[in-house]
């Protein structure tokens, strides 16, 4: 029987909420899992945790992460690369003094920024957008989410949009409304899969605290699972959204996410050269070996 480095960490809490969990496996230089093995490591995490996320360092301050979930390969996964970062840069003498380490992901070199020192969390370079169009309407989203079509905005569009993962952004008009929705599983996974979307990030300008602008939720259900209660991919695929509508400037600004009416998720969001940073801390739940 072999083991593996593993913690279990839950990523964007806040207060009284329970972040997002992610299994993260620290694999050494030379250790090697087939992709046969990370499937099966992160099938028996189903109902655990969201995603298992597969960290290899390579040379100096650049690592590989692979992530999957109960179902399938995961192009990227925010919440992941977030608990992932933060637990190996903190924990790591050489890696706290570095303001800069960087990721090789399925979507490319991403920077990971050091802000350990002022916010007690790192930030991830989103990957680039991708903008795409959709055949869906508000009729089609309203009936996959179990709401009425009047229960969508009409002040901004429903789009299609990649910051990592592909993701339908659907603007929702008031709070009460959008913490109701618990659409079939089954349903909603097969409507995603016939319109190639991977998530589904619903918003609303309503939110708790006025602190915070905005308020989301996340569905993934191709996935394996409902909901995603704090996501990196999805709210940067809305960062890059807001912009392109004018909804923002860019400036740090926090995001409350989950269903929870006040004990919710939060995930920073700010702009640099360009690109949606997204940033987070993460806590320690269960830390050991994983054998396989």
């Amino acid at each position: 029987m072999k083991s593996l480095t593993y913690k279990k960490l839950d990523a964007f809490a806040s207060g009284a909420s329970s972040g997002n969990p992610a299994a993260c496996i620290y694999l050494d230089k030379n250790q090697v899992l087939t992709d046969s093995e990370m499937q099966k490591i992160a099938m028996a995490h189903k109902g655990f945790v969201s995603e298992a996320v597969y960290c290899t360092p390579r040379d100096g301050n650049i690592f590989s992460l692979k992530y999957y979930s109960s179902e399938r390969e995961v192009d990227f996964c925010g919440h992941g690369t977030i608990a992932c970062m933060y637990d190996l840069i903190k924990n790591s003498r050489v890696l706290r003094k570095l303001p800069e380490v960087y990721i090789d992901t399925s979507k490319g070199r991403l920077t990971v920024y050091n802000e350990l020192k002022t916010l007690d969390a790192v930030f991830i370079s989103a990957p680039r957008p991708e903008f795409h169009t959709t055949d869906v309407d508000a009729v089609i989203v309203a009936k996959a989410l179990g709401i009425m079509p009047d229960a969508l905005s009409d002040q901004n569009p429903i789009a299609l949009m990649n910051a990592g993962l592909n993701t339908l952004i659907v603007p929702i008009t008031k709070l009460k409304t959008e913490l109701s929705i618990w659409p079939d599983e089954q349903a909603l996974k097969l409507f995603c899969m016939d319109h190639g979307i991977d998530i589904i990030l619903v918003y609303t300008t309503e939110v708790c605290d006025p602190n915070n602008f905005i308020r989301t939720r996340v569905f993934a259900p191709t996935f394996g699972y409902l909901e995603d209660k704090a996501t990196g991919s999805g709210n940067s695929a809305l960062g890059y959204y807001m912009l392109s509508q004018n909804m923002w400037d860019g400036q740090p600004i926090l995001i409350e996410q989950n269903a929870e009416i006040s004990a919710y998720n939060i995930v920073r969001l700010k702009t640099a050269d360009d690109r949606i940073l997204f940033g987070g801390s993460a806590g320690v739940r269960i830390e050991g070996k994983y054998y396989y």
